[in-house]
């Protein structure tokens, strides 16, 4: 028996979980068909929904003193977030920003909750500035002048004169900076001459600064950062905290008081501990691992007094929920939350994939998760089962076994799912990561096709019937790996994918063009850019084509659709579009999610 996408798609997310001042849990849930702000006062009870708007609601902060949070909408999809902050005794909603052309990047309440920080393009596309303004304030206070780039808030110091603020060169290559409030001089925190991570930025109880830092290593660890440090020099070193398993990163930590809380990303699933900063702030000490299922914690947070830790989990069986542990019980007592329904599918319908790896053109491993279908052996004994090829965006990104009901829908459907992440994936240290920059990009293009060599040895994969699938820079490998492996592909589904890296880097959102070049090169080299376009490849396509957009898209702008949607139906090859007006990187209306997949659905069942 199959269900209809449109019940999968049904099945309610639960995240971005924020403790109130008052102690209930505030969430962002999609029930309504759009992400919006709900509260939950005790594990299992009814939630409070506290918003009631068309667009989505991107993110949710509460104040640390006062019962009131801020959350962040865009109109469109277009991702120019305004900021609002809601009042939770009387449901009161005020807007705090209104210039519709910027995008703002919510930095933070300061440390009494009488203000907070954000950084915006106001100014200029290209640059951004930071702010800071009164919780009641209808206008920010300019407070620095960036000098371009992509620039975010990073922590609020605890006597709220400074702020950390987080520089971004590249996905893998940021510098931290502090920003004295008052003055509007800034001094940087790390070592420009080495490329790192700097992320999950916060402050300890001894003043001493904390990250999430890759900084003279492999892998991520904790590091203690002293603000001390400052200067022209920048740091030379980084105290390591916690570094985990060497093989793998630590990929969150937040900090409240003496408790820390923070996970490890273990081949993808997630390794959870809470504990305490020992008094010399230089480990982490009387660690606990909350109980949770095998699978991803996407989010920690903290609550104002550092009891209680909120986890946004998933698994590939287990639906966006939020659990609670008890950070003081010393054995990280650990309760579910939110229960999102399934609507009548059966949790056991659900399927975990299988981790494995495959061998690669130069010898390396690509890791990959496998899923077959419920009832079909991987011996081949039941029939061959058709594949989809599913490809992560990023690039810099990583596949990981969380819950995704789209896929549990195609292989409810029949079809066998490869994740692969291929090389310039994160989540396998920095060498990984750096093998497809720039003139190597087609390498992790070839990635794929060992992938396909892997699937030709197993009994149950029919790989006469293989779909190429992949959003963003995995639409991008798509249209890539359809025009330089045409002969493998009975068809193709591209989400908002780069067809041609010039026009994309002209025409993306200004804030991200410089950030882009890092990685794929830029127009100075038009050379490169072209060698790499699948645009100038199309005549060797060969499979029928989905193509997927918003209009409104600020990263891949939709103009990337439009023109190979133009040039593979000018060849003949059957090609499908499906563009929305009113969405843009991401599908998010409930509603456009259900006609996209009942689209693919009847498309991939037409040409496989």
């Amino acid at each position: 028996m199959t269900d209809d996408i449109a019940r999968y798609l049904g099945i309610d997310s639960t995240d971005t979980p924020t403790f109130t001042a008052g102690g209930d849990l505030a969430f962002l849930a999609d029930t309504t068909g759009t992400p919006q702000v709900y509260r939950l006062s005790s594990p299992g009870a009814w939630p409070e929904r506290l918003t009631a708007h068309d667009e989505r609601v991107s993110f949710v902060d509460a104040s640390p003193t006062r019962d009131e949070l801020v959350f962040g909408m865009d109109e469109g999809s277009n991702e120019r977030d305004q900021l609002y902050r809601y009042d939770l005794e009387t449901g009161h909603e005020h807007q705090l920003t209104d210039q519709p052309e910027a995008k703002h990047l919510w930095g933070g309440w300061g440390p009494e909750g009488d203000r907070f920080a954000f950084a915006a393009n106001r100014r200029k596309g290209d640059t951004f500035d930071v702010y800071v303004q009164g919780r009641k304030g209808d206008t920010g206070n300019l407070v620095w002048e960036g000098p371009g780039g992509f620039v975010g808030v990073a922590a609020w110091h605890p006597d709220g004169d400074a702020l950390v603020l987080q520089g971004s060169n590249s996905s893998s290559d940021q510098v931290l900076y502090w920003l004295d409030i008052d003055s509007g001089e800034t001094e940087r925190l790390t070592d420009a001459a080495e490329e790192a991570r700097y992320h999950h930025v916060t402050f300890g109880p001894d003043g001493d600064l904390y990250a999430v830092t890759d900084y003279g290593a492999e892998t991520a660890y904790v590091g203690r950062i002293d603000p001390a440090g400052r200067g022209d020099r920048g740091v030379d070193s980084v105290g390591t905290v916690e570094a985990g398993d060497e093989d793998w990163n630590v990929d969150s930590l937040q900090i409240e008081g003496d408790s820390v809380a923070y996970t490890l990303n273990a081949d993808g699933y997630s390794e959870t501990y809470v504990g305490e900063l020992a008094e010399s702030g230089d480990a982490i000490v009387d660690t606990a691992s909350p109980d949770l299922p095998e699978g991803v914690v996407a989010g920690v947070e903290l609550g104002p007094e550092g009891e209680q830790a909120a986890l946004a989990f998933s698994a590939d069986d287990h639906p966006h929920s939020i659990y609670v542990a008890d950070v003081d019980s010393g054995s990280a007592e650990t309760e579910r939350w939110t229960t999102p329904g399934t609507l009548g599918i059966p949790e056991d319908r659900f399927l975990r994939s299988e981790t494995i790896r495959y061998e690669t053109f130069d010898g390396r491993e690509i890791p990959a998760y496998w899923t077959l279908p419920e009832g079909v052996d991987a011996d081949g004994s039941d029939g061959e089962v058709p594949v989809m090829v599913d490809i992560h965006g990023g690039p810099e990104h990583q596949r990981r076994p969380w819950f995704y009901p789209t896929k549990q829908y195609f292989l409810n459907q029949g079809y066998a799912v490869l994740e692969p992440n291929v090389r310039g994936s994160s989540g396998y240290g920095k060498e990984y990561t750096h093998l497809d920059d720039q003139e190597k990009r087609l390498d992790s293009v070839q990635d794929i096709e060992y992938a396909v060599n892997w699937l030709e040895r197993q009994p149950a994969a029919d790989t006469d019937r293989l779909i190429a699938y992949g959003r963003s820079y995995g639409g991008f490998m798509v249209l890539s790996a359809i025009t330089q492996y045409p002969d493998l592909w009975a068809a193709a589904v591209d989400f908002v994918g780069i067809a041609d890296f010039e026009t994309f880097l002209e025409n993306t959102g200004e804030w991200r063009r410089s950030h882009r070049a890092a990685e794929y090169g830029s127009l100075d080299d038009p050379e490169l850019l072209e060698r790499i376009s699948p645009i100038h490849d199309v005549d060797e396509i060969q499979c029928p084509l989905f193509i997927q957009h918003g209009a409104n898209d600020p990263r891949v702008p939709v103009g990337e659709a439009e023109q190979i949607a133009e040039a593979v139906e000018a060849r003949g090859i059957p090609v499908e579009t499906c563009i929305f007006e009113d969405e843009g990187h991401h599908t998010t209306d409930r509603a456009n999610l259900i006609e996209e997949f009942e689209r693919i659905s009847a498309f991939v069942d037409e040409h496989v």
